[in-house]
């Protein structure tokens, strides 16, 4: 797979959420949480700032999720 233009290729980084409290929230509620967080996998030709390796918080109501090979 290859980004094209302003697209990034991401995976989603999974890890436990917590409250500035110390509270683990459970995987129903960390789901509503507007941003995730993920590992560039490769920039897009267009892209200029972001590099592979580098770790985002993205919004998860923009791009779209894929699954590849189950």
């Amino acid at each position: 797979m290859k980004p094209i233009g302003k697209y990034i290729l991401i995976n989603t980084i999974e890890e436990e959420v917590t409250t500035s409290s110390g509270l683990i929230l459970s995987s129903e509620d960390a789901n509503q949480m507007r941003y995730k967080k993920g590992k560039v996998v490769k920039p897009g030709s267009d892209v200029t700032v972001i590099n592979a390796g580098d770790e985002i918080f993205y919004d998860k109501t923009a791009g779209y999720s894929m699954l590849i090979k189950g």
